[in-house]
């Protein structure tokens, strides 16, 4: 309670500091760089002669507002500092858990309002026009929502020809990237999951949100959604006075952090209701975020749709190690579709109910952390947004990924290879370099078995969004799941020496677990015989504390005290060894790259606000190349079909527009679906040999001219990668306008 009567004054008094300055923002996002302002420019008032002066003007001018910018945001970051050291201390002198959590969640509520205000403060010229993108989405039939003509569903979503050619494009480039360069092992799961599995791995006990309902007409909210909506439009009344608005908004910055109760008196204190009728709402109760079914017509068998694909991994490790010949590390993968039945499902493809994923799971030996082609990514500058950075109050960095891994910034060489290859990924399917940062979780943020993790995160016109998380997920899965079935998920290596090993197992009581369970005691003891150590070590502490310690299997609970169980500690030497793996898991979600791909790259014409296209890279663009006759005149034709074959043939997806209209409009509609490239037959195609066509690119509207029979070839390397339109440019006449023409070509 002090430290949030502390902050509480500390945060008021920045406020009244700065607010007179900029609004503050809510927005969960940080700025990675010094705020890029919109230089002044001088240059009405001074002529050719004085540029210099001009240029020196500017840069002071630049250079002033950065440093009104660091002013403003000094003490916010030192707010941040003071709390981040204070929550390290309390750890180092073994405080209450109590008090480290209230000081972690004052820590994480000063990040956020040094992160709100650091967005606000910055640059909106880089912003996309999203009602503008958006309705070209929607109108061009990218995607849309499902049962549309019933009124549609939230949360679920139809990818129309555009959109579906896109998304397959972007899992196919994966596939090449990470399934067939690094010689991943492909896997397909069925989506359908028994209970047990989920239990095992914590879904059914933890896979939840808090919700609330309408009292009267049963209608659900996602309770931290609508206590925030709540608030943000109190604090829009002008007689909202500013010491409430920074109370509410430091409510609305701790949302993450509440707990059930503090939910409930939250809604109690600020007098929530329901925003569509008015009408009183429940309190908030836990909400699992899976979708239940029954396996079978009996209804015995309960399960879920998966809420993530990687379990079918785990689950398939002991036949996936088989298959590598036994041989650790190896790295399997999965694309599928997952399903959370989000409470309040919203802003388009980033919190939707169904979604693709794809993620692979990367087993190592736990002593051989090493990546042997860590070097080939080890210079790539990415930014980095460490942990100590976001407990300091300081700015995410770029750093070379080798620096980061020698000093300690990133845990290991293997997850720091999968972070490059993750930045080569989404820069390579169009996301932009300098809106995307990998963000390292803090260490409350992490499982409590988890080494490190990283999530490659987006800059959107949402705020930062993740669409990558990559972890260190230690040896946590294949444990438990090793636990609840008794089958030993472990590899073998064969030592060079033998040598000598601590072993630490139970020791049951036969006698008297038999008598307690009687015809159960055997579940019981195989169930202790197959634990892990650091289970083991966690359950003699509960016994030595409390004198039991209970455990769950095959649907049935057992009570052990210590006449039942004790533990068993002694050496024993090995010739081979039993390891069990840790996992690198890099888990993508398709949908979110997709939505950040959309913003990075949609443009509209310089000159013609109309005029709006996706400049999405030549090897995901839905369509490579469009196929256009000048014009409806039947002597096009013949060509306009040797083309499209040519184009099947070496593997180009293209699209044929011979509708009406003129070559401009033509050019426009493809360029609005992101088309890459557009081949035109003209006169010069028929008149002329050797017969010629001319070739646009999108995103630069320049022209060249080749042969027909060169250009499917030419529109393949682009398409590839192994050909740039620069070199292109250099090597073929750029297109000026056609040289011949037929008078009874039709009007356009």
């Amino acid at each position: 309670m002090l430290l949030r009567t502390a902050s509480s004054v500390l945060l008021k008094r920045t406020y009244t500091h700065i607010s007179s300055l900029c609004p503050v923002s809510t927005v969960r996002f940080v700025q990675q760089n010094p705020p890029r302002n919109r230089p002044f420019s001088t240059s009405v008032s001074l002529c050719r002669k004085n540029r210099k002066e001009r240029l020196w003007l500017q840069m002071s001018k630049e250079q002033t507002m950065d440093g009104n910018v660091e002013e403003i945001l000094a003490p916010l970051r030192l707010a941040v500092k003071e709390q981040g050291d204070l929550v390290r201390q309390m750890k180092q002198d073994g405080a209450p858990d109590v008090d480290v959590t209230k000081a972690v969640a004052e820590l994480k509520a000063r990040k956020k309002i040094l992160e709100a205000k650091e967005l606000a403060l910055q640059s909106k010229d880089d912003i996309v026009d999203r009602p503008k993108m958006e309705d070209t989405l929607k109108r061009r039939f990218f995607y849309d929502q499902a049962f549309a003509i019933y009124g549609g569903v939230s949360g679920l979503y139809d990818f129309g020809p555009v959109g579906c050619a896109l998304k397959n494009n972007i899992l196919q480039v994966w596939r090449q990237h990470f399934i067939q360069e690094e010689q991943i092992l492909e896997i397909d799961c069925t989506m359908l999951t028994p209970e047990p599995v989920l239990k095992t791995s914590g879904h059914v006990e933890k896979f939840a949100d808090y919700m609330v309902k309408d009292v009267k007409n049963g209608e659900c909210f996602r309770a931290d959604h609508l206590l925030k909506a709540h608030l943000q439009k109190l604090m829009s009344d002008k007689k909202c006075s500013a010491e409430t608005k920074a109370e509410m908004d430091n409510v609305i910055t701790q949302l993450d952090n509440y707990t059930q109760q503090e939910l409930t008196d939250l809604f109690v204190k600020y007098s929530v209701k329901s925003p569509t009728t008015g009408n009183e709402l429940t309190a908030p109760i836990s909400f699992n975020l899976m979708f239940q079914t029954s396996i079978g017509p009996g209804g015995n068998m309960p399960g879920y749709l998966r809420p993530e694909t990687a379990q079918g991994i785990f689950l398939n490790f002991k036949r996936l190690l088989e298959f590598n010949q036994g041989k650790l590390p190896f790295a399997a993968a999965q694309i599928g579709n997952s399903f959370r039945n989000e409470i309040s499902p919203r802003s388009g493809l980033i919190r939707v109910r169904e979604f693709t994923m794809a993620e692979i799971e990367h087993f190592v030996d736990p002593s051989e952390k090493v990546h042997p082609k860590f070097s080939n990514v080890a210079d790539l500058e990415i930014m980095l947004y460490s942990s100590k950075a976001q407990t300091s109050g300081q700015s995410a960095q770029i750093m070379k990924l080798g620096d980061a891994v020698e000093q300690g910034v990133i845990n290991n060489s293997v997850l720091g290879y999968f972070i490059g290859r993750i930045y080569l990924y989404l820069t390579k399917v169009g996301i932009a370099k300098d809106k995307l940062r990998f963000r390292q979780h803090m260490d409350n943020e992490m499982a409590h078995y988890a080494c490190d993790c990283w999530d490659a995160e987006a800059k959107t016109s949402y705020g930062w969004i993740e669409i990558v998380g990559c972890a260190d997920r230690s040896c946590y899965d294949l444990q438990c799941h090793a636990r609840a079935t008794k089958v030993p998920l472990v590899a073998e290596k064969t030592l060079k020496e033998p040598k000598t090993v601590n072993v630490v197992q139970f020791e049951p009581n036969k006698g008297a677990i038999g008598k307690a369970y009687k015809k159960d005691a055997k579940i019981a003891m195989e169930y202790l015989s197959v634990c892990d150590e650091c289970f083991i070590t966690d359950q003699e502490q509960l016994l030595n504390e409390a004198g039991e310690f209970t455990i769950e299997t095959e649907g049935k609970t057992f009570k052990l005290t210590k006449d039942m169980v004790s533990v068993k500690r002694f050496q024993k030497t090995l010739h081979v060894e039993e390891v069990v793996p840790n996992v690198i898991e890099p888990s993508f979600g398709i949908g979110r790259i997709m939505y950040t791909i959309f913003e990075h790259t949609f443009h509209i014409r310089e000159g013609d606000e109309q005029r709006t296209y996706f400049s999405f890279p030549a090897t995901v663009a839905p369509y490579k190349c469009s196929v256009l006759p000048l014009s409806q005149n039947q002597e096009f034709m013949p060509f306009v079909k040797e083309l499209s074959e040519a184009m099947t043939k070496n593997g180009v997806s293209h699209k044929v527009d011979n509708s009406s209209g003129s070559i401009g409009r033509r050019y426009a509609r493809t360029d609005e679906i992101g088309v890459a490239f557009g081949i035109t037959i003209d006169f010069d195609t028929v008149n002329k040999t050797p017969h010629t066509a001319t070739l646009r690119d999108r995103d630069s509207m320049r022209q060249i001219r080749a042969e027909v029979s060169e250009l499917p070839e030419i529109v393949r390397d682009l398409a590839n990668g192994m050909l740039t339109w620069a070199e292109v440019e250099s090597k073929y006449p750029i297109f000026e306008g056609q040289e011949t023409s037929k008078k009874d070509t039709p009007e356009e």
